[in-house]
């Protein structure tokens, strides 16, 4: 909110290169908060793709867990007014990479009741194939 009075107050100054900076500001922060937003629906997308692949199983629960996380992600990367993408394929990829390990420890509480530790869980799983799955779901 700061910034936006910040920069009326530069616009009513006629100060155009000052207030082009806080537009730039915010156009940062607000992809920002795109992309933490997209991080945690990834997080959810991934303890269930986890789940699945773990306990060779699924349920209707995880399935639409999955579904629904896949649509959050794809509405949240979409530019309404400017159209495209905040986050391109690449970078998807690399934010369900950033979020594989806190969906991995997550998941180590409720594969096999909590039975294995975030390590023990990550060596019975394919990371790659399950990353994968999860920018099928996206794409």
């Amino acid at each position: 909110m700061e910034e936006l009075l910040e920069l009326k107050g530069r616009l009513l100054q006629g100060d155009i290169p000052g207030a082009l900076v806080i537009i730039e500001d915010l156009e940062e922060m607000s992809r920002d908060d795109k992309v933490s937003n997209i991080r945690s629906y990834a997080k959810i997308l991934l303890l269930h793709l986890i789940k699945q692949q773990a306990e060779n199983r699924t349920t209707r629960s995880w399935d639409v867990s999955i579904r629904n996380s896949a649509l959050e992600i794809q509405s949240k990367n979409k530019r309404r007014k400017a159209g495209g993408h905040y986050l391109q394929p690449e970078e998807l990829r690399s934010a369900l990479e950033e979020a594989y390990e806190p969906a991995l420890n997550a998941a180590s509480l409720e594969v096999a009741e909590g039975l294995y530790d975030p390590e023990t869980l990550a060596a019975k799983l394919d990371r790659d194939t399950i990353i994968d799955r999860a920018m099928g779901h996206i794409i």
